[in-house]
């Protein structure tokens, strides 16, 4: 693509130097030779993008500003719903359903000009921590396609790290937009619960879901982030005002008070503690205040995350029966079929989740199990709250480890769940939190360096976020 990142890119598409189908059929150009190793994409939307491009090309003739997303290519996650466009969040129990309306990401997308190129891979139903769990199979990593690129998001991730396209949306419930980023070396973005809608998100756990953007810089994230963020009146959940994300990102860190939490590389290898350092250190070095913090109540979220997400998930999974719509598989009566479906329509890993979810809401073990997790929930929060009345934002890794082996953890939960050591206490506490590429490994793989800010403070996220990536090797 177009060298200066997607405002260069959509800057060129409104002047006219460059036109809105000549970059889309380039990025299309890129997916056709580089999909077939990485399978970052479940369904390319040829047809449909250059007839948006002609769109947004007929708008820059007739002296119309197209919007600051001017033909740019962006991918979905095919758990976002596009109208008439295959969608089924890589699951076999969606086989063949077609939204009949547009998420409302995906209208602001259009609406700022951008163009959709396609639905990307993921865990089923957006359950995993690899993109391994995907009825279409896995997809690679573009730094070492040995590797996985992280997940639930992993296919956006590799979409943007491979060159396909520019920019590419994904959802985050406990690390699936930052993992893969930090996996794949891209930057991805978690934003403030409620700061971008959920209208037209399939569901995996409905207080903890998060769309946000990936891209290659910390500039084209923000500017992604921009353009989908803000109040909706179709999702209940949508907050009334939003900030920006782009409007400091040149005003540096000078005086900010930095927390270099302890809790959040407590666990990870030596080589990505070694490159949080640094990046604390590139902080300083422009004049940030940072001291170390512990936070140890963070060590409790993972525990907590994996009662409440399956729990949320048991329910929203419940209407996916053979009857309305997706996968049927015939049988003698209703109960039948509805087993039937269920049982081929879902991975072993939704299974896994939908049983762990239904135990912990059960009669007899709510409390001790769905309401302590709720009460550990508050006391993470509590504990943010505490850390930012120091701080104005926390640094810590993103992931443990570098990208691991495809297949290395397919037959351990227990080691995969792991991976969303650092990231899930954000989704808890509904913070936005962003993981910016710094580096490499000892193995040569990105790692990714993780920047929290509490509740709308995206604006300063993305300032920190722009330095730290100004200071990485």
């Amino acid at each position: 693509m177009s060298p200066g990142g997607a405002a260069a890119l959509a800057a060129a598409v409104r002047s006219g130097e460059r036109s809105a189908r000549s970059v889309v059929e380039e990025a299309l150009q890129n997916v056709g030779a580089t999909d077939a190793e990485v399978h970052a994409f479940v369904h390319v939307m040829g047809d449909e993008a250059l007839k948006e491009a002609d769109a947004v090309d007929a708008a820059v003739a007739a002296g119309r500003d197209p919007g600051p997303l001017a033909g740019v290519p962006v991918a979905l996650k095919d758990n976002l719903c596009v109208r008439g466009v295959p969608t089924t969040c890589s699951s076999r129990i969606l086989e063949g359903w077609r939204p009949p309306y547009d998420a409302t990401v995906v209208e602001r997308l259009r609406a700022a000009g951008a163009v959709a190129v396609g639905k990307t891979n993921m865990d089923e139903f957006a359950m995993g921590s690899s993109t391994e769990n995907s009825s279409t199979g896995p997809t690679r990593n573009p730094a070492d396609l040995s590797r996985v690129p992280g997940g639930s998001s992993g296919g956006s991730a590799a979409a943007v790290a491979a060159g396909m396209a520019p920019l590419a949306l994904g959802s985050d419930t406990g690390g699936s937009i930052r993992q893969p980023a930090a996996l794949c070396g891209v930057v991805g973005m978690k934003p403030t619960y409620g700061a971008v809608s959920r209208y037209g998100l399939v569901a995996f756990a409905s207080s903890l879901d998060q769309i946000g953007p990936f891209g290659a810089t910390v500039a084209d994230a923000a500017l992604l982030y921009d353009a989908v963020c803000g109040h909706d009146p179709c999702d209940s959940t949508s907050l009334s005002e939003v900030p920006r994300g782009s409007g400091g990102l040149d005003q540096g860190v000078e005086g900010l008070r930095v927390g270099f939490c302890t809790d959040l590389v407590d666990g990870a290898s030596d080589d990505v503690v070694r490159r949080v350092r640094e990046a604390a250190n590139a902080l300083a070095g422009a004049g940030a205040k940072v001291e170390e913090v512990a936070v140890p109540e963070l060590r409790f979220g993972l525990s907590a995350y994996y009662l409440i997400a399956p729990a949320e998930a048991s329910s929203n999974l419940a209407r996916y029966d053979g009857v309305r719509y997706g996968l049927r598989v015939g049988a003698a009566d209703v109960t039948a079929m509805n087993t039937a479906t269920r049982t081929a329509g879902f991975g072993d890993e939704v299974k896994r989740r939908i049983m762990l979810g239904t135990y912990a809401l059960s009669a007899g073990y709510y409390d001790a199990y769905y309401g302590q997790a709720q009460r550990v929930r508050t006391v993470v929060i509590e504990a943010f709250a505490r850390a930012y009345a120091h701080f104005d934002v926390l640094l810590g890794a993103t992931t443990p480890t570098t990208a691991f082996p495809i297949g290395e953890r397919v037959d351990d939960p227990m080691a995969m769940y792991a991976s969303d050591l650092f990231t899930v206490c954000s989704n808890l506490a509904g913070h936005p939190a962003v993981s910016v590429p710094f580096g490499t490994g000892d193995d040569g793989l990105p790692v990714g360096v993780q920047v929290l800010a509490p509740a709308l403070g995206e604006e300063l996220l993305f300032r920190v976020a722009a330095a730290v990536e100004t200071g990485a090797p």
